[in-house]
């Protein structure tokens, strides 16, 4: 039997349901698929995820030595890019079908209204970001530049592109109008991209020599990017933590912005830290000082092993690593959640060769965490080693 709901909603509503059903259904194979179209030199350790030569350090970048700019408006006119409409490609002239009718006969305007029209997932909110403008990390001067942005800016773009990927593959194979607008998805100026910092963590036991992280599975009726996708945790937007405007210096911190997402994802503390009534205070806060006390005294290491597009979103990733000791591990996340508001934490698994080629070969990983795995792994004995732990960070 047909519900009401159903049967009340347009052709057009109906078909962009079929596509993002099968799109959520089969996320890993179309990224594998999509990155198949690009030149394989552009693929990171032979992982789905793209990055632009001066992307990739040669060596493990310790958090603290990456320069971070901020732009309140990024360079040239503001919000223009070479795709030639504001904020990326003109979704409703190249692909109009993406934003179908309504049953009161008006069209959707963005993507981001349609998803939260038809198929919201429990959390999906319009809330500020860090827009990447500019990334420089295989230099002698590894920085990031960044302005104003809004966390829909890149799901109109990306969920978009998804969509018609989606779309091509499942009815209308001629159809990547979106795609071709945007050429190269490692160029910053074709479209908004915000950079989610998606962390390993390893549990790293000196004495027995032997390493472990965790997983993340997202669950697809929870998050908006890579449901029902594994991924390594935590991971989350660099964003302000709030809307007001003192959150926007507080937070530009890359390190700042880890510890709430390890809070959240691992021990499953809210996200409203009451930022929109007087800025996060990171020193008076309980878990950021132990954190921030264990790094600074050498039991936690953290560092960077570049930045990465996904093929079929082109959702950016920074590509992160923090090594804990593992008493420092055992005593701060103690309280470590099985799941939380994004979906599953799984449980460890040992950081080797052989797993993580088990891992990336028979799951579907998602393209920024299989790429951070194999990296990783590659750069073992640097990670690991007794000694390479950083001081404090320059401030």
């Amino acid at each position: 039997m047909i519900s009401t709901e159903h049967a009340q909603r347009t052709p057009g509503q109906r078909e962009w349901l079929r596509v993002s059903a099968y799109l959520n259904a089969n996320r890993h194979e179309l990224a594998v698929r999509a990155a198949g179209e690009y030149p394989a030199q552009a693929r990171v350790a032979g992982t789905p995820l793209l990055a632009a030569p001066g992307w990739r350090p040669a060596a493990p970048i310790p958090l603290a030595d990456i320069r971070l700019e901020f732009r309140p408006e990024p360079p040239g006119a503001p919000g223009t890019s070479a795709a030639g409409a504001v904020g990326g490609p003109d979704v409703a002239r190249l692909a109009p079908y993406l934003l179908p009718e309504r049953p009161d006969g008006t069209r959707y305007r963005r993507h981001s209204d349609v998803v939260a029209d038809l198929a919201a997932p429990a959390v999906f909110e319009n809330r500020p970001t860090y827009r990447l403008t500019a990334a420089n990390l295989a230099g002698d001067d590894p920085r990031l530049s960044f302005t104003r942005g809004r966390y829909f800016d890149w799901v109109d773009v990306g969920g978009a592109v998804a969509h018609e990927y989606a779309a091509a593959r499942l009815s209308w194979p001629a159809q990547q109008r979106l795609r071709q607008a945007i050429g190269d998805p490692c160029d910053l100026s074709t479209r908004p991209a915000a950079v989610a910092v998606s962390t390993l963590t390893l549990r790293h036991d000196r004495a027995a020599g032997t390493a472990a992280f965790p997983l993340h599975f997202r669950d697809p009726a929870r998050v908006g990017h890579a449901g029902g996708m594994i991924q390594v945790i935590p991971v989350g937007v660099f964003q302000p933590s709030g809307e007001a405007a003192w959150n926007e210096a507080a937070d530009f911190d890359l390190w700042r912005g880890m510890l709430r997402e390890f809070a959240e994802e691992l021990l499953g503390a809210d996200e409203d830290h009451g930022s929109e009534a007087a800025p996060i205070d990171y020193d008076r806060w309980p878990f950021a000082r132990a954190m921030t006390a264990a790094r600074d005294d050498g039991g936690i290491g953290v560092y960077c092993l570049g930045l990465g597009v996904d093929p079929l979103t082109f959702a950016t990733d920074l590509l992160t690593v923090a090594v804990f000791d593992a008493a420092v591990y055992d005593d701060l996340f103690r309280g470590q959640v099985r799941a939380n508001a994004e979906g599953t934490v799984l449980p460890r698994h040992r950081f080797d060769t052989e797993t993580i080629a088990e891992l990336t070969a028979r799951h579907p990983v998602q393209a920024a965490g299989a790429a951070l795995l194999e990296l990783a792994v590659s750069h073992r004995d640097v990670l690991l080693a007794d000694g390479s732990r950083t001081s404090a960070p320059r401030r």
